[in-house]
């Protein structure tokens, strides 16, 4: 599933393509036929990201919401025609010069404006948006008997991390992810959500995830980092700090990669 700094890097160019223009919208598959017709030929204000979430404000008031899960993804055709759809397209917006399929998310709907918030009051703050709230996430920690590893991929507490982010940041901050998040302090988790932030504006930066810093790699000056070279626990076998070899912990259904020494419990 991508995390929060895919989404909002789709929301950045796709709302460059888009926004302000009268968009044809349409269902090739035929699943969200209905809800296509409702803003066929309609202007697309802007695109909005939060979270794991994509909300389109539609000129006529109906608002769009695309949350990608685990098979989503989009593809941009460029040029005069589009080609025909490949495979089952959910939803194709399409405008001057340029088309946009959508295919295996697990939501596409047209809404309305209380659809939209119902969506976002379910969400903790997301550090990508400007009117994040901190405190509100460190506060649901800090009263949690969870797992820090279980709370980070929690959206109701703190929206956008996923598996590696919650790793990486976790790993930075020296916080073992068994660690319950009352068992942290304010100063931590000020650290931790500063660490979160940093990286997805990172990853909406390089448009993949990079958490490492450069000058711990020996690598030329310019060598793109291939994707095992860019974590320091994730998917890695030992340590890129201390060489111990890294060790796991399933957590919210999911494994969490951490270094013993770097992040005793």
């Amino acid at each position: 599933m991508p995390e929060g700094h895919t989404i909002h890097r789709i929301a950045q160019d796709h709302g460059a393509l888009l926004a302000g223009k009268i968009i044809a919208v349409s269902s090739p598959q035929g699943r969200f036929a209905t809800d296509a017709a409702l803003v066929d030929g309609v202007v697309l204000e802007r695109i909005e990201a939060n979270g794991k979430h994509l909300f389109y404000q539609w000129a006529n008031g109906y608002v769009g919401h695309v949350h990608l899960g685990l098979f989503g993804k989009f593809r941009i055709h460029r040029g005069a025609e589009a080609p025909a759809p490949i495979g089952a397209v959910r939803m194709r917006l399409a405008t001057d010069g340029v088309a946009i399929d959508l295919a295996g998310p697990t939501a596409c709907t047209i809404g309305h404006d209380d659809e939209r918030d119902a969506i976002i009051a379910r969400l903790g703050p997301d550090p990508l948006r400007r009117d994040a709230k901190r405190q509100v996430a460190i506060d649901r920690m800090l009263r949690s008997k969870q797992a820090m590893g279980a709370l980070l991929l929690d959206q109701s507490v703190i929206a956008g991390v996923g598996n590696v982010y919650r790793a990486e940041a976790l790993f930075v901050n020296g916080i073992h992810p068994s660690r319950a998040g009352r068992d942290c302090d304010q100063v931590e988790l000020e650290a931790l959500w500063g660490t979160i932030t940093a990286m997805l504006k990172q990853g909406v930066k390089d448009n993949r995830i990079i958490t490492v810093d450069r000058r711990e790699l020996d690598l030329p000056k310019g060598k793109r980092l291939r994707r095992g070279d860019a974590t320091y626990a994730y998917h890695r076998d030992r340590c890129l700090r201390c060489s111990t070899p890294i060790q796991t912990v399933e957590l919210a259904g999911r494994p969490c990669y951490f270094c013993p020494t770097c992040q005793p419990h």
